[in-house]
């Protein structure tokens, strides 16, 4: 009896990401049927299914891999800070350039003043870039508005892009991401509105997935912090954290008491940190573009991560400050180069590991049965080069709930 398909893929290597070095199945096929995948394996073992009517596809002996998720981004944002970016590299200090008007305080001014139209369209022009290279899942972050009303208008707008985008988007409310100049010496008064007035209205819109915050010194303390992650507990919202990035202040190991699903940048984590976020399944997300950008010299400890099993994700963390990158492909590589991550967890941090930095494991992240089918098919010879090779883009496919976009 001919299996029922929808769609078939012949002709194509997979790199499925369901087990260890990239779970590869060379000489491979792949079906779909509503939209998940139905049947892999190696061509030889393909079922039989009327090809008179089932759509096929030539991978012609390219690489078909899961999509890939940018699991930290800030893509939603008014402005630039290109001038900024310029007066530093002329000699000008931290002080003087935010005696000028930048720093974040520049592109929360910006994002509170532009409108809903234009915020959409710059977002979807930075979301338009990802998805060229073969990206089906980001996750979006407020944290621009530090307002009632615009941190609103953020996540409206990254909800927006997810109806009306091929990429799906997972929404976070990081209204804890720095101190408005309204609240400018009352850092617990800020933090009262955010655990208040603030989430409240953002859970009363159904406009986020999860909650961030901030937990560093030019950010939020630990206290700050754990009142954040008590509201948003209070909501039954999960939570991730900005972490570690530039001390350690034990934001990691508060993170994993409640059940964090990341902890992100984490360049001054330690083995007690690693420890815990092991025990409670959390996931590390590095961002080598913003460590790049800011020139940083402080790696992640990758062999603590490696020593103790935890899963590592990478992200673009793309926003105007310290990441102004849209590149998930340059992450690869700079996951590489700079962190000697290999390209194979290079490739497991933007595909499994990815996916369960934003709990949604259960559903993308690895190409196996049942599995939704969000897939990106390259025109390499072997999986590494996606991490080799930058400035040429290989993605020749993408396919996004089993519809070639």
């Amino acid at each position: 009896m001919p299996q029922v398909f929808d769609s078939v893929w012949f002709d194509v290597n997979l790199a499925t990401m369901a087990g260890g070095h990239y779970g590869m199945i060379e000489n491979g096929a792949l079906a779909i049927r509503d939209g998940r995948i139905a049947w892999l394996g190696k061509r030889a073992d393909l079922p039989t299914f009327d090809a008179l009517t089932t759509p096929t596809y030539q991978g012609r002996g390219g690489w078909l891999t899961p999509g890939l998720i940018d699991c930290h981004t800030h893509l939603v944002y008014g402005g630039n800070r290109a001038k900024e970016f310029e007066m530093r590299l002329e000699g000008a200090s931290y002080q003087e350039i935010a005696a000028a008007g930048g720093g974040i305080v520049s592109t929360v001014k910006s994002t509170r003043e532009a409108d809903e139209a234009t915020l959409y369209v710059s977002a979807k022009n930075r979301l338009n870039a990802l998805l060229k290279e073969g990206v089906t899942t980001v996750e979006i972050k407020s944290g621009y508005g530090l307002d009632i009303a615009t941190e609103l208008k953020m996540l409206r707008i990254a909800r927006l892009l997810g109806e009306h985008h091929p990429v799906d988007i997972k929404t976070t409310f990081l209204g804890a991401h720095a101190l408005p100049p309204e609240f400018k010496d009352d850092s617990d008064g800020y933090i009262d509105l955010v655990c208040g007035a603030m989430m409240q209205a953002v859970v009363d819109e159904n406009l986020a997935d999860a909650v961030d915050a901030f937990c560093e010194s030019v950010g939020f303390n630990l206290a700050q912090t754990q009142r954040v992650f008590e509201a948003a507990k209070s909501y039954g919202l999960p939570v991730k954290l900005h972490a570690e990035q530039m001390s350690n202040l034990g934001g990691s190991e508060m993170a994993a008491g409640f059940n964090a699903m990341s902890v992100d940048h984490i360049e001054y984590l330690d083995e007690a940190g690693v420890k815990a976020i092991k025990a409670s399944g959390t996931t590390a997300v590095v961002l080598p573009g913003a460590f790049y950008f800011l020139r940083e010299t402080k790696q992640p400890p990758i062999e603590l991560l490696r020593k103790h099993g935890v899963p590592i994700a990478i992200a673009t963390d793309a926003n105007p400050g310290s990441s102004p990158l849209c590149s998930l492909q340059l992450m690869l590589n700079m996951a590489c180069t700079l962190f000697r991550m290999t390209p194979y967890e290079a490739l497991a941090g933007v595909t499994i590991n990815a996916a369960k930095a934003l709990n949604i494991d259960d559903n993308v992240g690895c190409l196996a049965v049942g599995m939704q089918a969000d897939m990106a098919l390259w025109d390499i010879e072997h999986p590494a080069q996606l991490s080799y090779q930058f400035g040429v883009n290989p993605c020749v496919q993408i396919i996004k709930n089993g519809q070639v976009v």
